[in-house]
């Protein structure tokens, strides 16, 4: 999916947002906002928005002079989330369908993304996750997931944000084990998860754990590592969280499930769906399958 005019204020609103953070140098903001702009206006639109992102990101760490603007926040909401999982798992334990009741909360989940807003709270997750139990989804592949699940004797896990990963448990613990390996990012990127943030999660107990060797804000295969475009390649089943994860593999060939909120006009006129919607999807070659 390519980056649209659209996509513009969302990119300096991200900038200011994750400077803001860094720093609260006002001549700081000044000169990261004046990088960046200059970067907006060479834009050819021929790339994907997390393509971008990535370039307007890089500026800010170079700038500020810090790795990870977002590393506090990411610390904050890994946390919360640790603190939800024992209600969590026992909402889903007790559900009468509990493989469902994991992907709407880890789907609900997504919700924790500081991309689309630096204003996230606590509220507005729980109210997320209460929604999770009952909002009718805006595309249902539910069942053909499950019975993907079942069939798979590799499974490719593409994890998008900290916090929400601590989440992805609820998930990843109603797969098969010893088949799961959860890619996470391969370097600080808004609050997207890195390793750090897999290992806070203790998903590293029941799955194996790599990165996918970039700092872009979703997936890119060909910017990939090599361990990944073949663990891409070869997995039985790919499972994709996310919207920087859709808005980077919606046009490959293979077969993919997508899990996510949208959370954005561009994703909700791509998938014909509304802004809010909980979206299971299984797609392939650029078409809804």
């Amino acid at each position: 999916m390519k980056a649209i005019l659209d996509c513009i204020p969302c990119f300096l609103q991200q900038a200011l947002d994750a400077v803001r953070m860094a720093s609260d140098d006002t001549r700081v903001h000044e000169r990261v906002m004046h990088r960046v702009l200059a970067v907006v206006q060479e834009m050819t639109f021929q790339e994907s928005p997390p393509q971008m992102g990535a370039l307007i990101h890089r500026i800010i760490r170079e700038q500020v002079g810090h790795p990870d603007p977002y590393h506090r926040a990411k610390q904050y909401y890994n946390s919360f989330a640790r603190k939800l999982l024992p209600r969590l798992r026992r909402l889903r334990d007790d559900s009468t369908e509990p493989f469902a009741m994991a992907v709407r909360l880890a789907v609900a989940a997504n919700i924790i993304d500081f991309a689309l807003s630096a204003r996230l709270d606590e509220d507005l997750v729980l109210q997320s996750l209460e929604q999770a139990t009952s909002q009718p989804l805006a595309i249902d592949r539910l069942a053909a997931l499950q019975e993907a699940v079942q069939r798979a004797s590799s499974i490719l896990y593409l994890a998008d944000n900290a916090g929400e990963i601590v989440l992805d448990l609820l998930l990843v613990e109603m797969l098969p084990r010893g088949v799961v390996t959860v890619a996470v990012r391969g370097a600080p990127v808004i609050n997207d998860a890195t390793t750090e943030d897999a290992l806070f999660a203790g998903l590293d107990k029941i799955a194996n754990i790599i990165d996918n060797g970039t700092d872009i804000p979703g997936t890119v295969i060909g910017e990939c590592s090599q361990q990944l475009r073949q663990l891409f390649a070869s997995a039985d089943l790919v499972i994709s969280k996310g919207q920087g994860n859709y808005e980077t593999l919606s046009d490959e060939q293979r077969e993919i499930y997508h899990l996510l909120k949208v959370k954005c006009p561009l994703v909700a006129r791509d998938l014909g769906c509304p802004v809010g919607g909980v979206v299971v999807m299984r797609r392939q070659g650029g078409m809804v399958t």
